[in-house]
């Protein structure tokens, strides 16, 4: 009986997951990559169209919505002192009304509200850069997930394209 339970609930758990795979399949994503530094991840290009031009510091992009309403900001930051996330992250003297906190020796990620939008940054420790993704957003949550969880260094992406190019399957997804 409980062999057949745990089948049922797997079966149900796929079923759902279905509508979700295939509306992020839908946004068209490619891989961004900063030229100088590697740092690279994926974008919806059919949400995030627009290029804004150069982020405030740092290298890269920043992309806009067809209608303005969010905004996406690829960049590396230099990281001169070497700092660890939490050192850096409080060197960045970020909002103290913040929701959502998670700091590791490898990344932090802080998010919150600003007027009617979720605002949401993620930097990855890469040595003397820090790798980020900063969105402004209305309701992205699916989107949002993806972009962070596929932001990657220059080694594991170079790692990625050496794979893909002897014809292995791509260990990053199923």
């Amino acid at each position: 009986m409980r062999k057949i339970g745990m089948r049922k609930i797997l079966m149900v758990s796929c079923l759902l997951a279905i509508p979700a795979v295939a509306a992020a399949q839908s946004f068209g994503w490619q891989k961004y990559a900063v030229p100088e530094t590697g740092a690279n991840v994926d974008l919806p290009i059919t949400i995030c169209s627009k290029d804004a031009g150069q982020p405030e510091s740092g290298y890269d992009r920043r992309f806009l919505t067809a209608d303005g309403r969010a905004n996406l900001t690829v960049q590396s930051v230099p990281n001169k002192a070497n700092d660890s996330p939490a050192a850096f992250l409080a060197k960045m003297r970020p909002p103290s009304d913040i929701v959502y906190r998670r700091v590791t020796p490898n990344f932090f990620v802080v998010s919150s509200f600003r007027k009617d939008k979720i605002w949401y940054d993620r930097c990855n420790f890469a040595g003397r850069f820090m790798n980020c993704v900063l969105i402004n957003y209305p309701a992205w949550d699916g989107v949002v997930t993806r972009i962070s969880n596929t932001l990657a260094s220059r080694s594991l992406w170079r790692n990625q394209m050496r794979t893909e190019a002897r014809g292995y399957p791509d260990p990053f997804h199923c």
